[in-house]
């Protein structure tokens, strides 16, 4: 049944496009209904994402040409120049350095592995033989395990891992860009905080840490649990908007977001938990409109959904926690990894149009790959206006000011007045599971997504008015100008983040990990060998002895000090009782380390077989 046609400026999405609060821009005196409907038509409810009934004419053409549409593809064509040149030498390189993003592209290849052949034994991971539960020793990403059922071996973790790079930045500006087209924003406004919350400078120097930069879940989840729930900034909660369909994709995405980085997830936990306490006081006290009946259930479902998602990883790290009590995080990391107050404004080197100027302030900070958290001077400026001129009401702007000043006063950790007392340390003493976040800056992310709504409510205030200037004045003249102009903060935006991040070449297998009888182990073992043998093992994962990640189990510890001497008979015997079958010696990785002899070592009379392959020396015990 289709529907029937409506008077071009008297539906109810029109006439509250038109209504705005006393603190917003002015609509011009006495438009017309040509100049109003032109001017409504680029912005409304349906524009952004119309219902089912209305795109039965043409479905197929309306989709591709559809505003979501557009955005998702623009979101990844921006995605690629955006990272270039992950894409370039996508099999051979990957971004920023071979230590981390190698056990994370192995991370990716070992959850699909693992969802396909064993999925009780996700967290069980080849590695740190013979401990359990050891994909959990570090911050994982099993979120993306279905990308990593595509393909096998090493060359294809390689691959997969710059292609998850480059998307992960898509859907960050896309799902920023559809979170402020839902609360109102215009296009130009949505568009500066897709920028934004995907490629402030700050992250930069995370380009290293997947866990960290894939939050574009977070703004999509929000997105749309907001459209859902019938919800806009411009016009608050609207009970005839509500769409049960939306509410319960916007749990699912949220607790997939869970499961891309839980120390990034669980503020976001607390977010959503204070957005539906707000919602509930809120509804009380001003006695709104009557909840629907279907969207309360969607809601405690979608709730519980994320809860036990929560929960179900939660236990996983505890159990980690418990078993090895030297993964505990404590306040002295927090003093570690706390920026100072001058980290707030100082970009890291990987920013192009900071990264050189910035050189002396980075030099005075401790742990450059946490501290440098500049959100970007532009995104700054903007929202700085967006204070004082902006589509948002006034106590909006207020609440979005006072909001962006606490989670900055928090990032600051133990750096802030009182050394924390009064900040950070507040809410990792007394907030279960805060105490997993050893690195307070990273709540700089709600600092940027904060910033991104206040600029996009100033720019899309500015694009009122151009429009409204350009509908009065003929094209040639004024209007295109005027339109082009909407486009500059976008481009400043972008400018900011631009990068110059390395692209490494990634160290090749030096042999054929499938052809070797586990468990092995590979010498030397440090941080960066293991994390590179990690990688490695993608061809048939057999188990290992070596492991990269955020603390070292008291087993590897002992496990790397009896095989300093290998082959010694004592460091034989004991790796032959713990079970390990072939140790692999790497000539090129071996000088200057404890088992630089271990290559060169008479191993007559021990019962081994010594095999020289290409630049390794393979030992079967």
């Amino acid at each position: 049944m289709t529907s029937s046609p409506k008077p071009p400026t008297s539906t109810p999405e029109d006439r509250a496009e038109e209504s705005r609060g006393e603190d917003e821009v002015p609509p011009p005196a006495d438009p017309s209904p040509e100049t109003a409907e032109t001017e409504d038509a680029d912005d409304k409810w349906e524009a952004f994402a119309p219902d089912a009934p209305k795109v039965r004419r043409g479905r197929i053409r309306r989709f591709l040409g559809h505003e979501w549409t557009l955005a998702a593809v623009g979101s990844v064509l921006l995605a690629v120049l955006m990272t270039w040149p992950t894409v370039k030498d996508i099999t051979r390189t990957i971004p920023e350095d071979i230590y981390d993003p190698l056990l994370q592209a192995w991370q990716i290849a070992w959850a699909g592995h693992a969802l396909v052949t064993d999925p009780l034994n996700l967290w069980n991971a080849n590695p740190f033989y013979p401990e359990s539960g050891s994909l959990a020793f570090t911050d994982a990403i099993p979120g993306y395990a279905p990308l990593g059922m595509i393909g096998s071996g090493f060359t294809a973790a390689v691959v997969r891992y710059n292609v998850v790079f480059v998307l992960l930045h898509a859907l960050a500006f896309f799902g920023a860009y559809v979170l402020l087209r839902q609360l109102g924003a215009r296009r130009p406004g949505a568009a500066v905080a897709g920028m934004a919350f995907a490629y402030a400078p700050w992250k930069l120097a995370h380009g290293g840490h997947m866990n960290v930069i894939s939050v574009g879940g977070i703004a999509l989840a929000l997105a749309m649990l907001a459209r859902g729930h019938g919800f806009s900034l411009r016009e608050g909660y609207r009970p005839d908007r509500t769409r049960i369909g939306w509410v319960i994709a916007g749990w699912v995405v949220a607790a997939w977001q869970m499961t891309l980085g839980f120390a990034i997830g669980i503020p976001f936990g607390y977010v959503l938990l204070t957005i539906g306490i707000a919602a509930v006081v809120g509804w009380l006290v001003r006695k709104r409109p009557v909840v629907p009946w279907r969207i309360v259930f969607a809601n405690l479902g979608g709730g519980a959904l994320f809860t036990t998602v929560t929960l179900s990883i939660a236990f996983v790290y505890m159990h980690v926690k418990d078993t090895h009590p030297n993964a505990e995080r404590t306040e002295a990391d927090l003093a570690l990894f706390s920026p100072p107050p001058h980290g707030l404004l100082t970009a890291p080197s990987e920013n192009w149009l900071w990264g050189a100027a910035h050189a002396q302030a980075r030099s005075t900070l401790p742990y450059l790959a946490e501290q440098p958290l500049l959100p970007g001077f532009f995104l700054i400026g903007l929202a700085i206006a967006g204070l004082f001129f902006s589509t948002w009401k006034l106590s909006t702007r207020l609440w979005l000011g006072g909001a962006t000043l606490v989670m900055t006063w928090l990032a600051l950790g133990t750096q802030s007045w009182g050394n924390g007392e009064y900040g950070y340390l507040i809410v990792y003493r007394h907030l279960l599971g805060m105490d997993a976040l050893r690195t307070p800056g990273r709540l700089m992310l709600w600092v940027t997504l904060l910033l991104a709504v206040l600029a996009a409510g100033a720019v899309s205030a500015f694009a009122q008015q151009a429009y409204e200037v350009a509908h009065h004045r003929p094209l040639n003249q004024l209007g295109l100008p005027l339109r082009l102009a909407m486009v500059l903060p976008v481009l400043l935006v972008g400018i900011e983040g631009w990068n110059t991040t390395p692209h490494p070449v990634v160290p090749t297998p030096p042999v054929a990990f499938s052809t070797l009888k586990a468990p092995l182990m590979i010498l030397p073992s440090d941080q960066f060998t293991d994390e590179a043998a990690m990688l490695w093992s993608t061809d048939g994962f057999p188990t290992m002895v070596n492991g990269g990640s955020a603390f070292y189990p008291a087993r590897q510890d002992e496990i790397r000090n009896m095989s300093m001497s290998f082959p010694s008979p004592e460091s034989v015997q004991y790796l032959r009782d713990l079970g390990v079958k072939t140790v692999v010696v790497l000539r090129d990785r071996i000088p200057g380390t404890a088992w630089e002899r271990a290559a060169t070592t008479p191993s007559d009379g021990l019962g081994i077989d010594r095999r020289e392959d290409g630049n390794t020396v393979i030992f079967t015990l």
